[in-house]
């Protein structure tokens, strides 16, 4: 059986690699790294199908060095630890360190990643991971210290021009064939700055033809994409435009438009915990308030998910994203943090008064910290007023109730306490 395309097409050395010269091109820091023989650690960030496993096997095959493999899909703490005594096993004094991959690391539980410390901090083994997801969130923070971060970016349009034209000449199967590239703007536009996807439309449209004379056009494009669902991955441009318009339309309360989009990204192979840290999202930044439960549902709906798994996961998928865009909806809470945030880096850090700092040593009580504080239990209906910011902020207001019954009961409860301050 043929391999597929993006497979035959794989460099094998980095004058063969495309993109990411800000990484690998002439004099960039992880080529000099390469070159030199000595690569640390590191964890490889970016979208699907940008160079992350193939820069992988190219740096291993650069240094000579033994190379293992993990999927944290497949993969436990036992597969972990065996992996890593082969490698301790297998070294010599002299060697260079054995590297070890491992794909998708953002899934590796904590447990997981623990396993790793000891052989990474040691040089037991060099580790390369590679993560679609922000490193800062899903690697522990010992193991992230330890490990140097490369972000790796979509392919430009004149890297994937590159690659359609390298693949067109050299492919063994393809050069057979008298393929012109008439028109390339839709075999970029749904590839996403994503090698493999391009490579894959770029095959699917090809093997379509009976004949040998293949003509690339943006309808042709469009049209076997169409017939062929399942060429849509969770890479690329389409992936962002999805997750946007599934977004928008919990927003604006569609909830046939929000299911829609969910199943789009359902069959097309989404990661199940994107789309519920993104319902997550939703429930606090576009409900919020008006509907406090929604980020209750939204959080048990995250929960559930990892603990049911795939395919029963898109039954709450689908509960909460029909509930969100069904939810009242208010964004104050959003505007709130931002409107905060904004003024802090504009004043700068203001000094705590003295009555709301904390007093637990004598030396502190003597320069007066914590001194007229009110204790708000020993005040009818648990409330006094008092002043809770610097006296240079005293006049700013920074959350603004709106117009929906949740938020007019917390509104009616603040001027009830508060009188015209809200």
């Amino acid at each position: 059986m043929n391999q597929p395309l993006a497979e035959r097409m794989r460099p094998k050395t980095l004058d063969e690699y495309i993109g990411q010269k800000h990484l690998v091109g002439p004099g960039a820091v992880l080529r000099k790294m390469i070159e030199a023989g000595h690569v640390p650690s590191f964890i490889l960030w970016g979208p699907p199908g940008v160079g992350k496993t193939t820069l992988a096997h190219i740096v291993a095959e650069k240094l000579n060095a033994p190379f293992y493999t993990l999927s944290a899909i497949s993969s436990g703490v036992k597969d972990v630890r065996d992996v890593i005594e082969k490698a301790r096993s297998n070294r010599f004094f002299d060697a260079v360190s054995p590297i070890l991959f491992i794909d998708e690391i953002h899934r590796f539980s904590k447990s997981q990643q623990d396993s790793l410390l000891n052989a990474v901090e040691t040089g037991v083994v060099t580790l390369i991971g590679a993560t679609t997801e922000n490193p800062s969130f899903e690697v522990i923070r010992p193991l992230l210290s330890r490990c140097q971060v490369y972000v790796l970016r979509p392919l430009e349009k004149e890297d994937l021009l590159e690659l359609t034209n390298r693949a067109l000449k050299e492919d063994i199967l393809l050069r057979e064939k008298n393929v012109q590239l008439k028109e390339t703007d839709a075999l970029l536009r749904y590839s996403g700055g994503d090698a493999r996807k391009l490579l894959n439309i770029l095959e699917l449209v090809i093997s379509a033809e009976e004949n040998d004379e293949v003509a690339i056009t943006d309808q042709k494009v469009t049209d076997r994409l169409q017939e062929n669902p399942a060429a849509y991955d969770k890479g690329g441009e389409m992936h962002y435009d999805i997750i946007s318009a599934f977004i928008k339309s919990i927003r604006g309360s569609d909830p046939d438009g929000a299911i829609y989009w969910l199943a789009r990204m359902v069959a097309g192979g989404e990661d199940p915990k994107f789309i519920a840290r993104r319902l997550c999202i939703s429930a606090a930044e576009d409900i919020g308030l008006a509907n406090p439960n929604a980020l209750l549902l939204a959080n048990a709906c995250f929960d559930t998910v990892q603990k049911i798994g795939w395919p029963e996961g898109r039954i709450p998928l689908a509960e909460t994203t029909i509930y969100l865009a069904c939810s009242p909806k208010s964004n104050s809470a959003y505007q709130a943090i931002n409107n905060a945030i904004a003024y802090v880096e504009k004043i700068g850090n203001l000094p705590v008064p003295l009555h709301l700092r904390n007093a637990p040593t004598k030396l502190m009580a003597e320069l007066d910290y914590g001194k007229d504080y009110k204790y708000a239990h020993d005040y009818e209906n648990h409330f006094v007023k008092q002043e809770y910011l610097p006296k240079e902020v005293m006049s700013q207001h920074f959350w603004h109730g709106q117009n929906n019954p949740a938020e007019d009961k917390l509104l009616d409860q603040m001027r009830k306490l508060w009188g015209n301050r809200f």
